[in-house]
């Protein structure tokens, strides 16, 4: 078993070796990336993590036929959706099991979203503390938010039906969900300084994140000791974050994109 020197010397060994920004194309993150405008960056950015299941290959070809959908500035098309007019660009849309009515009903949301408040980062931060230890309570603040928005332009009965495919964008930490891809959206957004991230959501703290957690991540922590937990869940996104905090106090999910980058490039896990 490594020693926590030893796992710390590892971890950055791996974030010199893969968290380069000349492996942003093998990363969903090198789509927004092309957008030069921060409301675009934002905007784009959360339409392609909210895809961020799949392969590589597929996740990459949805982003880019929805965004080709939304035309030249992704923030522009949103501020000015109406569904009536503009959810049949998304006809033929199909991802996996989300389909063009649920990225026209996901556009419709961000739009009344921008409406409410200008910005996504002023949304959040509308359930977002400083002084709570991580962004668990203000993601859950965000999605009941977010789902509390009218759908009556999808569903005239203006109740959103427990199986509606939007629902899969806005998973909670209230009923243990990892939010692998709202908390990819976020690193996006608020990580600053290696030229991978954004970092155009000033007023969030990256020492709030939690990792982005999924089934392929899960694997990897789990091989290089940083939890015995199975379940890709809420619970074992806080305990390895808390673990990776003891590494970089200011910036713990700094090593996600080294460590996604061992699955999708098929790189051997450190024993």
């Amino acid at each position: 078993m490594r020693s926590r020197a030893q796992l710390k010397q590892l971890l950055d060994d791996l974030y010199v070796r893969y968290g380069r920004r000349e492996l942003l194309s093998t990363s969903a993150l090198s789509v927004p990336h092309r957008y030069p405008r921060r409301e675009d960056r934002e905007i784009a950015g959360f339409i392609v993590a909210s895809l961020a299941y799949g392969n590589v290959k597929q996740i990459h070809r949805s982003a880019e036929s929805a965004l080709e959908a939304m035309g030249p500035s992704p923030a522009r098309f949103v501020r000015h959706f109406l569904p009536a007019r503009d959810a049949g660009r998304f006809r033929h849309f199909v991802h996996r099991f989300n389909t063009g009515i649920d990225l026209a009903l996901l556009c419709y949301l961000l739009h009344q979203a921008l409406e409410r408040r200008g910005s996504l980062q002023a949304f959040f931060l509308e359930g977002y503390d400083p002084a709570h230890e991580d962004i668990g309570a203000a993601l859950i603040s965000f999605v009941q938010r977010a789902l509390s928005l009218d759908v009556s332009p999808f569903y005239p009965s203006g109740t959103l039906p427990a199986k509606a495919g939007v629902r899969f964008f806005f998973p909670t930490p209230a009923e243990g969900s990892a939010c692998k891809r709202l908390n990819l959206f976020l690193r996006w957004m608020v990580r600053r300084g290696d030229g991978i991230d954004f970092g155009i959501w000033t007023e969030v703290s990256p020492a709030k994140l939690i990792l982005p957690l999924d089934t392929h991540v899960a694997r990897i922590v789990r091989r290089l000791g940083l939890t015995k937990r199975n379940q890709a869940n809420w619970r074992m996104a806080t305990e390895v974050t808390k673990r990776l905090r003891a590494f970089d106090p200011d910036d713990p999910v700094k090593y996600d994109f080294a460590l996604c980058r061992l699955g999708i490039l098929k790189e051997p896990i450190p024993d």
